[in-house]
């Protein structure tokens, strides 16, 4: 109840702010044009009315006076909801701005998150975590709104959304679909997949497709994970470093086990929610059954390997395209996922 209040103030507070002067041309025109008539005929003449409708055609051709730009002013971003300590930060913070327009970008930009049903408090929060709010204008974050609405983030999911990471209303609509397509046809996951992973993956949309692209194939094809458990296990919020140092710490232990063609494997593997979606005390006491100690000797070692693995990659695109084939020919699939790794 509090938020809708507060955005019926800033709606309000707009139409107040937002109103031109009393007289415009053409008003003018017939202030002038009453009195004349009505002190003599001889001022209706057909050469006077020629000369008035001549000014009038002017004003209506010439350059409109500009609407003034609402102030946002201590007093009125009180009066939307915020406390003074409140405003006075967010006045400071739109005072920095440069342009003429960044008063108006900053009102767009309340007004928005608070029809989402943002209190005043989770607002200020959104802005101190992405300053960038305060200059996206109102027409992109309408655009940016309505598309994330399409891909079916409705009002509860999209208010979630943006609170745990407000720089998705920052991202273009055409990075946003170009993840999407991504999603849809190179990994294959289904329309409301793709959905599930932009409510709990949001940063996924300024992800690297090239690492994008390899954390999916590392777990589809190296790990044997399909797209249900995938989605289930928010892949898409760890690095991919952080993937591999847990499944090879596993698999070095022998509690992982990559699947044959048939999916099949001769031991009982964890789940891949199990492995990402704990902390590392628990992933040891529970999934790897190891000390701390081990774990990290483990991780020191595994990074050295890396570094060769980046040595050796460099050493394989300094040599020819024949060469670079009878390698994979003999290292088979997982030296050629180490070739394939994006820096």
């Amino acid at each position: 109840m509090g938020t809708r209040v507060a955005a019926r103030q800033v709606l309000r507070w707009t139409r107040l702010n937002a109103t031109t002067s009393v007289f415009s041309p053409r008003q003018f025109g017939r202030c002038l044009l009453q009195p004349l008539c009505t002190g003599s005929r001889l001022f209706c003449s057909s050469s006077s009315h020629n000369a008035l409708r001549s000014t009038q055609h002017n004003h209506e051709l010439g350059p409109q006076p500009r609407e003034p730009v609402p102030e946002l002013s201590l007093r009125s971003l009180v009066d939307m909801g915020f406390t003074d300590s409140q405003a006075e930060q967010i006045h400071e913070a739109t005072s920095k701005l440069r342009g003429g327009s960044a008063a108006q970008h900053a009102l767009s930009t309340l007004t928005a998150l608070f029809v989402l049903g943002l209190n005043p408090s989770s607002v200020l929060k959104l802005l101190e975590k992405c300053p960038e709010l305060y200059t996206v204008n109102e027409s992109q974050l309408q655009q940016r709104m309505a598309n994330m609405r399409k891909l079916g983030l409705v009002e509860g999911s999209l208010q979630r959304v943006v609170s745990h990471y407000p720089q998705i209303l920052t991202v273009p609509v055409k990075t946003v679909k170009s993840v999407v397509v991504f999603l849809r046809e190179k990994c294959q996951f289904t329309v409301q997949q793709v959905t599930d992973i932009l409510r709990d993956c949001p940063a996924v949309v300024l992800e690297n497709m090239g690492q994008l692209e390899f954390k999916f194939q590392y777990v589809y094809f190296r790990m044997g994970v399909k797209q249900a458990e995938i989605v289930k296990s928010r892949l898409f919020r760890f690095t991919l470093d952080e993937v591999r140092c847990r499944h090879c710490f596993l698999e070095r232990r022998g509690l992982y086990q990559t699947p044959d063609k048939k999916g099949q494997t001769v031991i009982l593997n964890p789940k891949l929610d199990s492995i990402l979606s704990v902390d590392q005390d628990a992933f040891l006491a529970h999934v790897a059954n190891a000390p701390a100690e081990e774990y990290e000797v483990f991780r020191r070692l595994l990074a050295r390997e890396w570094q060769e693995e980046e040595r050796h990659y460099g050493s394989i695109q300094a040599d020819s395209g024949d060469d670079e084939e009878e390698e994979d020919e003999e290292t088979g699939g997982k030296g050629g996922y180490s070739k394939r790794r994006k820096k």
